[in-house]
């Protein structure tokens, strides 16, 4: 039986106990807390990064801890320099295979409108292939390097699979990159992240092989790193999170663009005004800015009240133009 107890080192470690005289033959684990605290920034997503080799923010469950999220915030603190604000669990990941350590890595989001200070990263240095975003009728580059680097990839792996593997890797890497005429879905960045390991794709995987694109990390911190972007684009579909992106006052394009920043992708710009609109999530301020490079534009505010007078659906993603 496994039990969590807190050592002397005050690291939190699952521990293998006896029970009815029978041992359960499992290593000695240790708990993580590991922070992805994300921004946009001039239209540009960017997380906040710790230390060499890259990698997030990151400490072990100490005994003097009040709770995770509290120890999770002074290791950020004492890293970074950067105080959390909205944070949330993210995942727990204790499977075994891809680390010399076995350890349960208990993973937070949290949200900032703070770039100030050192280690903010963006988020698309790490997976290219993810920011479709470009002018109407310009194929983005993401998609150039899907077709001329990862396909190629893929298209090996698929081969090399037996011959009751083979479908079932098309069908998966069709689905994952949109390939085979099949609609790209900005939510299953984690899929894609774990197919290009599962392929030998990408330097994590070990293989000595020719990789795609993107900045490696350390452990298995981009792989967090995939799961913070596939929830984070999968949440603003059905919740307002993203208002804890954005200025108190804000341009209805500037929040389109910080959207379009986390989803990776152009959105219509008439039914994102309309969606935004339209479910009263935002109201004017009686202000505007003239830092729009044209007429002055009207400056809008969250209605936060909305999330008490009942269940938003959030800012969904409209069409891609």
């Amino acid at each position: 039986m496994l039990e969590v107890s807190i050592s002397q080192s005050g690291v939190s470690e699952v521990v293998l106990v006896q029970r009815d005289g029978q041992d359960d033959l499992v290593p000695d684990l240790s708990a993580e807390l590991v922070a992805v605290v994300t921004a946009v920034d001039a239209d540009v997503p960017v997380l906040l990064t710790a230390g060499e080799p890259e990698r997030l923010p990151a400490g072990p469950l100490r005994s003097d801890h009040r709770s995770m999220q509290s120890g999770l915030s002074a290791w950020v603190e004492q890293q970074t320099g950067h105080r959390l604000g909205y944070v949330e669990q993210l995942y727990t990941f204790a499977d075994s295979g891809r680390d010399e350590r076995r350890a349960i890595s208990v993973s937070y989001l949290g949200l900032t409108r703070t770039t100030d200070g050192p280690g903010w990263q963006d988020w698309y240095a790490y997976f290219p292939w993810e920011d479709r975003r470009a002018p109407s009728g310009v194929v983005p580059a993401a998609a150039a390097m899907v077709d001329d680097l990862v396909r190629p990839a893929l298209d090996a792996w698929v081969a090399a699979g037996t011959t009751d593997e083979r479908d079932r890797r098309r069908r998966r890497a069709d689905i994952c990159f949109g390939l085979g005429g099949r609609h790209w879905s900005p939510e299953l960045a984690l899929q894609r992240y774990e197919l290009l390991y599962e392929s030998g794709a990408i330097p994590e995987a070990g293989t000595g092989g020719p990789t795609v694109p993107g900045q490696a990390m350390q452990s298995d911190h981009r792989r967090i790193l995939a799961t913070a972007l596939s929830r984070l684009r999968a949440k603003i579909q059905y919740r307002p999170v993203v208002f804890e992106l954005v200025p108190d006052s804000f341009t209805l394009g500037q929040l389109q663009r910080t959207v379009e920043a986390l989803a990776g992708q152009p959105l219509h710009k008439q039914n994102f005004r309309r969606l935004v609109t339209g479910q009263e999530l935002v109201e004017e301020t009686g202000s505007s800015s003239s830092q729009t490079g044209g007429r002055p534009a009207r400056l809008y505010r969250f209605r936060r009240d909305v999330l008490d007078e009942r269940h938003v659906a959030g800012t969904k993603l409209p069409s891609v133009r």
